[in-house]
């Protein structure tokens, strides 16, 4: 795929997890994948408390960059075509505002625009416990459309560090849009026995 592809909305959510939404701006760089981003400002912050990089970073990844504030961006209207938007990683407020049709900053509003343009939407939503609040936004999220994601790491692929955890979950959430990374290892079943 060429840099002029149809674009992928990423968010940035202000959860921990923020090297989630890093990584897969790195994995769609490197595929050539066009990617719109928006970073919430407690996003901010928390991508440089956990990763000690700036958000400028993360910029620097993405093709076009927005404020959360700017309501009015192309990827705020259906006429603006684009391949669906992952939030990695969902805050609650961020999955509560989606839920609830709360289009109130420019994520809320890309996110509720895939909804309602029938593309797909990942919420790599990132909280632990959950309690019945959680799981009733998470429903009701999923009965309008969207992909409920949350960045549980799979261990049948033996991986060694954090580092391999965090790409293959993102390599998953990418590959659940449609995009393959080759960031995950694919499951081919148990070898027979041989017997």
């Amino acid at each position: 795929m060429g840099a002029m592809s149809t674009p992928l909305i990423i968010a940035i959510t202000g959860a921990s997890g923020a090297v989630y939404g890093l990584r897969a701006l790195e994995l769609l760089k490197r595929a050539e994948i066009e990617t719109h981003l928006v970073m919430t400002q407690t996003a901010r912050e928390i991508l440089e408390h956990e990763t000690g990089q700036p958000a400028r970073a993360a910029e620097a990844l993405a093709t076009v960059t927005y404020p959360p504030e700017a309501v009015g961006a192309a990827i705020a209207s259906g006429s603006f075509q684009t391949r669906g938007m992952l939030v990695a990683p969902c805050s609650i407020k961020t999955l509560s505002a989606v839920a609830n049709a709360y289009a109130h900053d420019l994520v809320a509003r890309a996110a509720d625009v895939c909804l309602k343009e029938g593309r797909p939407l990942v919420l790599m939503v990132r909280e632990a416990p959950l309690h019945k609040g959680h799981l009733r936004l998470m429903l009701e999220a999923a009965e309008a459309g969207a992909i409920i994601f949350p960045p549980v790491p799979a261990f049948y692929g033996k991986p060694q560090t954090v580092d391999e955890m965090v790409t293959a979950t993102v390599g998953r959430a990418l590959a659940r849009l449609g995009i393959e990374t080759g960031a995950y290892f694919q499951w081919r079943g148990q070898p027979p026995d041989e017997a």
